[in-house]
């Protein structure tokens, strides 16, 4: 009988490699390169997305540069609107004063010396809200007549006041006062209800005509008169 004895064992036998050092180089290689490529890519989108950023904040400061804009300009355009009357009766004042102003000029008067302190401290003396369109005097200054508008009737006795501080005016006395709305006369208590109805409308306040005189007899003298249209 015989017997065979099997003397070969596997793991005496050479095993191959299955990858090789250049091998291993090559796929680090690539899997670099593939990094690489995707940081690239990464940064290219990065790029883009912080332009984007900069158009809007551009676009949004523009806007708001657009808005302050127009905010400013509705801002000047309401102001214009309040300021309107307040302007137009300061206008009216300057004319007042620079007419009588060009009457002293002009010397339209055969006296000026006798006439142009009356002028002078009518001047002076206006308050804002009133402005004078005309006056009578006689040649000695003894009859005084005024003609003016007034946005509130309380501004006429205000006025009477501030020329009895002027030295020409000592002595002078005012006895007779008329005030009226352009069409029509009215009693001062009703010229003030008039323009207190009146104001809680949006139009331009009205004004109010004053005609002021003084106690002596117009008749007495020769009067000088200057109209201011």
């Amino acid at each position: 009988m015989s017997q065979q004895i099997n003397l070969f064992n596997p793991i005496f036998l050479k095993t191959k490699k299955v990858f090789s050092a250049i091998a291993l180089f090559q796929a680090f290689a690539l899997v670099l390169a593939g990094a690489a490529l995707l940081a690239g890519y990464a940064t290219y989108q990065a790029a883009g997305l912080v332009n984007n950023a900069d158009l809007v904040s551009a676009q949004l400061r523009g806007a708001e540069a657009q808005v302050a804009k127009l905010r400013a300009e509705t801002a000047v355009q309401v102001k214009d609107k309040t300021l309107e009357v307040a302007l137009a009766k300061l206008d009216a004042e300057i004319q007042s004063r620079q007419k009588i102003a060009d009457i002293l000029k002009r010397n339209d008067f055969g006296n000026t010396q006798g006439f142009s302190p009356y002028m002078q401290a009518f001047a002076r003396q206006i308050p804002s809200g009133l402005w004078l369109t005309g006056f009578t005097l006689d040649a000695g200054g003894a009859e005084i007549n005024l003609q003016g508008r007034t946005l509130k009737p309380e501004f006429v006795p205000v006025y009477v006041s501030q020329l009895t501080r002027e030295k020409i005016m000592q002595g002078k006395s005012f006895a007779a006062l008329q005030m009226r709305l352009p069409d029509a006369a009215i009693s001062p208590s009703q010229a003030n209800a008039e323009v207190k109805k009146l104001a809680g409308q949006p139009q331009s306040p009205p004004y109010i005509e004053f005609d002021l005189r003084s106690s002596y007899d117009t008749d007495k003298s020769s009067a000088a008169k200057e109209r201011l249209k």
